[in-house]
């Protein structure tokens, strides 16, 4: 690719070698979003960030668990599309090309999830994309027992990975980040199940909980729940010093700079980096990610733009914030799990761990849309919060019939670390992030 003369109008910089999909190709997908086949796009399994184009028509759509950004610069010839999955590769690009002048990281734009995205290069000025969604749930559809709930929810859990775990080599390790709560709780006995029912070894299966400095109630939390379900053989602890700790590692990592996220990065990095240490080969990960998305299990008392009402009659607001139509939304992050993503993604591409959670796939988030959850809350806060327990404990009973052990909900970076650390660890707001992250793109433009 030259950068004298002509200057194409597309710059992809998300290789199809990324692109981690089963069942279909990335051509077939990209026909479907240039054909505006809505079902076809729905119907590409894994996990996927995709441009295709059609002259000056460019269409752009992502799965849920992985970021797509993209930037419009301005040429002499005409305007030219850069994307990406990071700022800072569009950044750099920009600055290949003698265009860093154009760049702040506030200017580039997350493709929202579960929409194709169209734009039309057709220069000065460029419209606006237009936004087709994809898929888009039937909501409050299934009855109020919370026995059918759970089944219909852990089966589709169930299912996701099956479907996952036949498209990975036959005896790949599998790695389980564990902290013995709801999410990744339910992922170990399903995934330990599924392999007794396939014929394979569960013995390729291993749950990794993080520890700092030998301390944290995740580690007590996930002893107990191996202890409970008789699968003690599979867990392992992740041992780290509270120096290994690196918040501003973590704002490079993640490209943001929200505290919770931050450090949600900064403990994560620091358990990949434990696994990758002692286990130089190996690549397959699935996490709890959008668990709580999906059964609304945030505490809406933290979040004062927040009501019970929102929450619960809002299509996806955890998922995809307030959407692609709303002031609310923001454009360079997109909004819910659309931000949030990005701390799985990053950090396990920064490791070189290929992770995947099921509870980003569509099938199962439309079984959580369908939850009435109106009706079983009535507008209390508790009955919210006790939903996902109920749900996720009976819907295992149901399916794997194992007794999951429920236990209290908190914060990764809170359980990893001794009782009221993280404000020690983690003593820096979003303004000394945001700075920072201002800094670091300030040094790549």
């Amino acid at each position: 690719m030259s950068h004298k003369g002509y200057v194409p109008a597309v710059v992809n910089l998300i290789s199809d070698d990324t692109q981690r999909i089963w069942g279909g190709t990335p051509g077939e997908a990209r026909r479907a979003m240039l054909a505006n086949d809505m079902d076809g796009v729905l119907g590409v399994d894994g996990s996927f960030a995709l441009l295709a184009q059609d002259g000056e028509r460019i269409v752009l759509a992502r799965s849920l668990d992985r970021p797509m950004r993209y930037f419009l610069a301005k040429a002499v010839a005409g305007p030219v599309l850069i994307v990406a999955e990071r700022i800072d590769e569009i950044a750099a690009e920009l600055g290949r090309r003698g265009w860093s002048a154009q760049f702040h990281p506030s200017y580039t734009r997350m493709v929202p999830a579960h929409h194709v995205t169209t734009l039309r290069l057709v220069g000065c000025p460029d419209p606006n994309p237009v936004h087709r969604r994809f898929f888009d749930p039937p909501r409050g559809t299934l009855p109020t027992d919370l026995d059918v709930i759970g089944r219909h929810y852990i089966e589709a859990v169930y299912s996701e990975l099956r479907r996952w775990l036949a498209a990975q080599e036959p005896d790949a390790p599998i790695g389980v980040p564990f902290s013995g709560g709801i999410d990744s709780g339910a992922i170990l006995l399903c995934l330990y199940k599924l392999l007794l029912n396939e014929g394979i070894s569960p013995a390729r299966l291993k749950a990794f909980t993080l520890s700092v400095d030998g301390a944290g109630e995740d580690a007590r939390q996930a002893t107990e729940f191996l202890r409970r379900t008789s699968l003690e053989m599979l867990g392992e602890t992740i041992d780290i010093p509270a120096s290994a700790l690196d918040a501003p590692r973590a704002v490079a990592v993640i490209e943001d700079y929200k505290p919770l996220d931050v450090e949600c990065a900064a403990v994560n990095l620091a358990l990949l980096a434990g696994i990758r240490e002692r286990y130089p080969e190996w690549r397959l990960l699935v996490d709890g990610d959008g668990g709580d998305e999906n059964l609304k299990d945030y505490p809406i008392e933290e979040n004062s733009e927040l009501t019970i009402r929102s929450v619960v009659n809002n299509r996806m607001l955890y998922q995809e914030g307030w959407g692609v139509e709303s002031i609310k939304h923001s454009l360079t992050y997109s909004g819910g799990y659309s931000r949030g993503c990005v701390r799985g993604y990053a950090c396990a591409r920064e490791h070189g761990f290929a992770d995947f959670s099921p509870y980003t796939r569509p099938s199962v988030i439309a079984v959580a849309e369908a939850i009435p959850f109106a009706e079983l809350t009535q507008g209390s806060h508790e009955k919210l919060y006790a939903l996902k327990g109920e749900i996720v404990s009976r819907g295992v009973r149901a399916v794997l019939g194992v007794e999951m052990p429920v236990f209290p909900k908190r914060r990764f970076q809170h359980g990893a670390l001794s009782a009221g650390e993280a404000p020690r660890l983690f003593p820096h707001g979003e303004a000394l992030y945001r700075r920072h992250f201002d800094r670091l793109h300030a040094a790549i433009a």
